[in-house]
């Protein structure tokens, strides 16, 4: 089999399974295929890729060394096939967005359905990064725009177009001696926010937009942050929050996917921390037709999630 995809998918199962039976059941496929083509590629490589003597079944180092290949494969293949769009289907607009994974969770499904619906000549290709890296790919043209947040700090070889905002809450579960039962979202004075920034917090890397803005509220008020967790995904620090892991500021837009338990939610002053959606593109840089239409469409959104 030379399909790399599949292949992939074939030793997840296997791994997941730990047993030929079962995984070929999942897949849909004979055990005696699946058994032999294992048994193919290490002939082929003259050498194991599973441990089958132990449960659960795992990789060789020659085993991770071929799943890495595939991922190489695949990943070349899919940038091939992007890079050719302007030469195989020159009708065709290539628009390189990027973007925060936790922003774009949001964002994105606001405005790309209808976008692309309407666009059907238009190629959308994600670029999921921290801020920082997402602008040094636009400075250098690797991206075409970037979707963001707070634009007060971007780059000024930068032009942005602003869209939408929402409210920032400090979350408080069960856990924190600042808890009210019966109680969601509290007034905003009801709490003195130095004394709820020094307690123990959990917060999304430095490189996130809303650690920024966090590590700003704590220089305000000269207070040493007791930062016990630290996560890469704000939506992880949330959850966590959620939990009583700590406390942490959240938006709204992430808080209102989570599920459903008892919290309070302090709302954060907005001359403290403040949202502001933008889409970017490189200062001076010739915009070509469809990333003008996408710029419209999101300075035609309503970006106002909120908490009720």
């Amino acid at each position: 089999m030379n399909n790399s995809e599949t292949v992939l998918h074939f030793i997840d199962v296997l791994l997941k399974e730990s047993n030929f039976t079962r995984a070929a059941g999942e897949l849909y496929i004979s055990q005696p295929y699946l058994t032999q083509l294992i048994k193919r590629i290490e002939h082929k490589l003259g050498t194991k890729i599973i441990n089958r003597d132990t449960i659960p079944f795992t990789l060789t180092e020659a085993g991770i060394i071929y799943y890495n290949y595939l991922e190489t494969k695949i990943s070349n293949k899919q940038k091939l096939a992007e890079q050719s769009i302007p030469y195989a289907s020159p009708n065709k607009e290539l628009i390189r967005i990027g973007v925060l994974e936790s922003l774009g969770t949001f964002l994105l499904p606001e405005l790309l359905p209808h976008f692309m619906l309407t666009h059907p000549n238009i190629k959308i290709q994600l670029s999921e990064n921290f801020p920082r890296v997402s602008e040094t790919h636009l400075l250098h043209e690797q991206i075409d725009c970037y979707l963001g947040q707070t634009p007060e700090s971007l780059n000024q070889g930068l032009d942005f177009y602003v869209n939408g905002g929402e409210n920032y809450f400090v979350i408080i579960s069960p856990r924190s001696k600042y808890f009210k039962k019966g109680r969601f979202i509290l007034e905003p004075n009801e709490y003195d926010i130095k004394d709820i920034l020094q307690e123990p917090f959990v917060v999304s890397s430095s490189n996130s937009a809303i650690r920024h803005q966090v590590n700003g509220a704590f220089q305000k008020f000269h207070i040493k942050p007791n930062i016990i967790l630290e996560s890469s995904s704000i939506i992880t620090a949330t959850n966590l929050a959620i939990k009583g892991v700590g406390l942490t500021i959240s938006a709204a837009s992430i808080i209102k996917r989570m599920a459903q338990t008892p919290i309070n939610l302090l709302p954060v002053d907005h001359n403290l921390i403040q949202i502001k959606y933008f889409i970017a593109v490189k200062h001076g840089h010739k915009l070509k037709p469809g990333l003008k239409n996408l710029i419209s469409a999101f300075k035609q959104l309503k970006i106002e999630p909120n908490i009720s």
